[in-house]
């Protein structure tokens, strides 16, 4: 109890699912209006959260447009520049069913940190083919770039320290959605 009690302490709540579906709502507007047609528009999320967030997306689209956007997930596992220090646990293949040639693609994921992973996703994504236009859109950036990516479309901004995670929760994987930040080293 006490432990518990004192994960309780070093984590705090920045958005619950409510707060997300808002968030989603208004980032599928800024899509709307950003893209003339969207017909050329597909969505490829990074596995394993930014996928679901792109099917959220793009059912929201569907809502507000009346236009049904493909929708994919993408593996970064093996584009990642640290995979020969940490072998993924779980390899989930890609699932792209469409041609990207030409299209305009939104990538999506769930954090943006350092900009690593973004950087693996469109390596990753080159292999399927070449885009007229590449923009990413993430839930949360959080800040501590070490690579020149800049997100076109952001949830919400949220300043960390090093020593904090944010940790995003999705009700298909872990039964609820919330945006929580954890210190994970001492301060």
């Amino acid at each position: 109890m006490r432990l518990e009690k004192r994960k309780m302490k070093n984590m705090r709540k920045i958005m619950n699912g409510d707060s997300i579906d808002k968030t989603l709502s208004r980032l599928s507007h800024e899509i709307i209006e950003r893209n003339e047609n969207l017909n050329e528009l597909v969505l490829i999320g990074i596995k394993s959260r930014g996928d679901i967030i792109a099917k959220r997306i793009a059912e929201k689209i569907k809502s507000f447009s009346k236009i049904d956007i493909p929708v994919g997930a993408l593996d970064i596992s093996f584009y990642r520049d640290d995979v020969s220090l940490k072998i993924p646990k779980v390899i989930q293949p890609s699932d792209i069913g469409f041609d990207i040639n030409g299209k305009n693609v939104i990538l999506i994921d769930d954090v943006l940190f350092t900009g690593r992973s973004i950087r693996s996703a469109i390596d990753a994504l080159l292999d399927f083919g070449r885009p007229a236009k590449v923009q990413l859109l993430v839930l949360v950036d959080r800040g501590h770039k070490e690579l020149p990516i800049h997100a076109d479309y952001v949830g919400k901004n949220i300043p960390t320290s090093l020593k904090e995670e944010v940790k995003i929760k999705v009700k298909e994987i872990d039964g609820e959605d919330s945006v929580n930040v954890e210190v994970v080293g001492k301060e």
